[in-house]
């Protein structure tokens, strides 16, 4: 019982409701009572179409002006700053939205702080683009404000890349997905006896029944060696229904995986030339040399992963071999 109190002593008396809207008022009020931290300030309310942007009443007579969207809206906007003597700007993470604005002030030379959205929405009273933009260009004159992590330019545009193959595995999923509903209610068992329908033996399977074949032997001559089920049962499970509709489907799909994995194979070309504009780190010493998998991650070696040594590059990057974490690339292969 000592230690809760204790305890409760140290987190200090909780604010009532009332309380949190007077600090919130004061706050607002033009004497706050608080330690200016960035006087060369300035707020941006970000939105799809145009920009508010609010600096000091003592820089400009129209201390609140809003810009468009476009390329030359944001470098008048940047220019206008400059003039009001602002050197550091703060701005929500809306959407997708704030990133051209980020990039711009950030080429003009802008202390750039995005924040989370979270942090300003105790805006007192009802809001507007204009005091939302005040709002922040309070906060931030403070420091009341935490500045969210942005990656550098590099490293954005390897992880563009990451994603957008990411997005591309899902894609062929879902395409084999659908291949394998398709063939399910044609009562074409083949996933019954394939762990795997996108492996060697389904892919070659699926493309000779869309090229026409339907004899159950003929087709389970693909069967891979590796393949524990033998010839009789795979040729078992092709005795289907053969719907036009349904084989029509997996045609598409068949298509659409085909694309989806040249779409694949592009970004693994981008992702390793932009790997290897990233400089070299330090090996420490006792590292294995970059380039050198171990026994643990050959044998579990994904077919989503990338078409070159990305554990290599990923070593030869940060100086440690990154793969030593469990599931550190498979995980995000898959995602």
């Amino acid at each position: 019982m000592a230690n809760e109190t204790k305890t409760e002593s140290n987190k200090g008396p909780r604010l009532t409701r009332k309380q949190k809207k007077d600090m919130g008022r004061r706050i607002w009020s033009a004497n706050p009572g608080l330690e200016v931290v960035h006087r060369d300030a300035a707020g941006i309310d970000i939105g799809s179409g145009e920009h508010f942007v609010a600096v000091g009443p003592d820089r400009d007579a129209q201390p609140v002006r809003n810009f468009g969207c476009f390329t030359e809206d944001l470098h008048r906007q940047a220019r206008w700053l400059h003039e009001c003597g602002v050197k550091t700007v703060a701005m929500q993470s809306t959407g997708v939205y704030w990133i051209p604005v980020y990039d711009v002030l950030e080429q003009h030379g802008f202390d750039v702080w995005l924040v989370n959205a979270r942090e300003t929405r105790n805006l007192p009273g009802r809001k507007s683009d204009v005091q939302e933009s005040q709002w922040l260009l309070k906060l931030h004159t403070y420091g009341l404000l935490k500045r969210s992590f942005r990656p550098t330019a590099e490293i954005r545009a390897v992880r563009s890349c990451w994603r957008e193959r990411a997005e591309s595995v899902q894609q062929a999923g879902v395409c084999v997905q659908r291949m394998q509903k398709a063939l399910t209610e044609m009562n074409v068992q083949l996933t019954t006896v394939l762990s795997d329908l996108s492996g060697l033996t389904g892919m070659k399977i699926i493309r000779a029944i869309v090229g026409g074949e339907r004899d159950g032997e003929k087709l389970a001559e693909f069967r891979d060696p590796k393949v524990k089920a033998s010839k009789e049962t795979i040729a078992k499970s092709l005795e289907g229904t053969w719907l036009p509709e349904q084989l029509a489907i997996v045609e598409r799909q068949l298509a659409d995986w085909d694309h989806v994995q040249k779409q694949i194979a592009a970004c693994d070309k981008d992702l390793a030339a932009l790997l290897k504009e990233l400089p070299a780190a330090e090996v420490k010493p006792g590292e294995p040399a970059a380039g050198k998998t171990s026994k643990r991650q050959r044998k579990q070696a994904s077919k989503n992963q990338p078409g070159f040594d990305i554990a290599g590059e990923l070593k030869r990057v940060a100086g440690v071999d990154l793969t030593r974490i469990d599931g550190i690339i498979f995980t995000a292969s898959r995602r």
